[in-house]
C-alpha cells in the first residue's frame, strides 16, 4: 500500500485582495431603480406612521421633521440589509449585487452607516442648487436625472469601476453568483 503524502509549505504568500468583479452600470442601474421602486413601500409605511402617531393633518405641517424621521427609517433600512448576513438589500439579491468592504470583508455598522451617508451624493448637490430657485417640478426633474446620470456615468472613472461614493466610504459593490439550483 502506498500513502500519499504532501508536503505543505508554511511560509506565508504575501496577502493579497481577491479582484472581484464590479456589475455593470447597467446592472447596477437597474438595482438603483428597482430598490427606489421597493422603497416606495417603506417610505408609504413609514408616512403612514408618522401621520398617524404626530396626528398630522395637513402634508405640510411637520415636514421637516417627517423628512427627517423618513432619513432615520432609510438609514436603519439599508444599514440592516448592508450589515446582516448577505450584505444585500431586497434589490441586490434579485440583480445579484453585494456590496463589501475595500477588502472584500462584510460591511460593519460603521462602515454601512457611512455608505449611507456619502451615498447621499446621488441627491444633495443637484438640490443644494436647486433650493434658491423657484424652478418649476419639470425642470427639477430634468436637472435631476442630469446629474444622477453624470454621477453614475463618472465611476467609469473610477480604477474599479466603482461609484465614486463607495471608494470615498470604503466599499465596493461586486457580482453576486446565484446560488446554484438544487436538482431533485
Amino acid at each position: 500500500m502506498q500513502q500519499d503524502i504532501s508536503i505543505r509549505d508554511d511560509r506565508a504568500a504575501p496577502s493579497e485582495t481577491p479582484n472581484f468583479i464590479a456589475p455593470s452600470l447597467r446592472r447596477r442601474m437597474a438595482c438603483w431603480l428597482y430598490e427606489g421602486m421597493l422603497l416606495f413601500g417603506v417610505v408609504f409605511l413609514a408616512g403612514y406612521l408618522f401621520g398617524t402617531l404626530s396626528q398630522t393633518r395637513n402634508a405640510l405641517d411637520n415636514r421637516h421633521f417627517l423628512q427627517a424621521f423618513m432619513l432615520v427609517v432609510l438609514g436603519i433600512y439599508f444599514v440592516w440589509f448592508w450589515s446582516k448576513g448577505s450584505g444585500q438589500t431586497l434589490a441586490m439579491k434579485t440583480w445579484h449585487i453585494r456590496v463589501l468592504d475595500a477588502q472584500g470583508h462584510p460591511l460593519t455598522q460603521t462602515r454601512a452607516l457611512l455608505r449611507y451617508t456619502v451615498s447621499w451624493m446621488w441627491w444633495l448637490p443637484p438640490l443644494a442648487v436647486l433650493y434658491p430657485f423657484d424652478l418649476p417640478p419639470l425642470e427639477v426633474l430634468v436637472l435631476m436625472a442630469g446629474w444622477i446620470m453624470v454621477w453614475a456615468l463618472l465611476s467609469r472613472f473610477h480604477p474599479k469601476k466603482q461609484f465614486w461614493h463607495d471608494a470615498w466610504a470604503g466599499t465596493q459593490l461586486v457580482h453576486q453568483a446565484p446560488a446554484p439550483k438544487r436538482i431533485r
